[in-house]
């Protein structure tokens, strides 16, 4: 199984080591030919209108979204975003899941925070350990994506469509590895 992590901007580093703790081959995807032997996609976290902009300057918006439509893709915080069909202002999206996302949600850097989530997906283990930083809320799903975790408030944080995988939070900035397992049985 071969994982490429989206090399554009933003913490794919951390993601890239996550997987390969896991003995997964990885790949950093900067150009189109990048996605041609993946098995799964991660879109990490960072600056989401600037994800969208360097994946147009870069001609990876249609490959992307075609690879979103065969294969699994995760948006991790800006990823999430990227993955929406409507981030409620304008800037590139794929407009892959049916998900409507706030940015900035829980506020400025300032008020980023960490949180025990239920997430039953993940099997054994207890709460998961998430890490909140300038993260979105997904306000709404809706056709086939499905609530995976919410926060205490009742504020959507993780969802799935398929072979897609949202979260409002960075997995790959914690030492719990199952979402990353998680999203390897997708790629399946």
């Amino acid at each position: 199984m071969k994982i490429g992590v989206l090399a554009l901007q933003g913490d794919f580093a951390e993601h890239l080591k996550m997987l390969e703790r896991l003995g997964v081959e990885t790949a950093k995807v900067r150009l189109p030919a990048h996605l041609d032997d993946l098995d799964g996609l991660i879109i990490p976290g960072g600056e989401s209108t600037t994800i969208g902009k360097l994946s147009v300057d870069f001609g990876l918006i249609e490959p992307l979204r075609d690879f979103g439509r065969r294969k699994a893709v995760w948006g991790t915080c800006a990823g999430a975003i990227f993955l929406s069909k409507d981030a409620r202002r304008t800037q590139p999206l794929l407009g892959l899941m049916d998900i409507t996302v706030e940015r900035n949600a829980f506020g400025r850097q300032v008020a980023s925070f960490e949180a025990d989530l239920d997430i039953p997906e993940l099997g054994q283990g207890g709460a998961y350990h998430a890490v909140f930083i300038r993260a979105p809320i997904i306000e709404t799903v809706s056709g086939t994506a499905r609530v995976l975790s919410t926060v205490s408030d009742g504020r959507i944080v993780a969802a799935r469509q398929g072979n897609l995988l949202a979260t409002s939070f960075h997995p790959e900035l914690t030492d719990d590895d199952r979402f990353h397992r998680y999203f390897l049985t997708l790629a399946k």
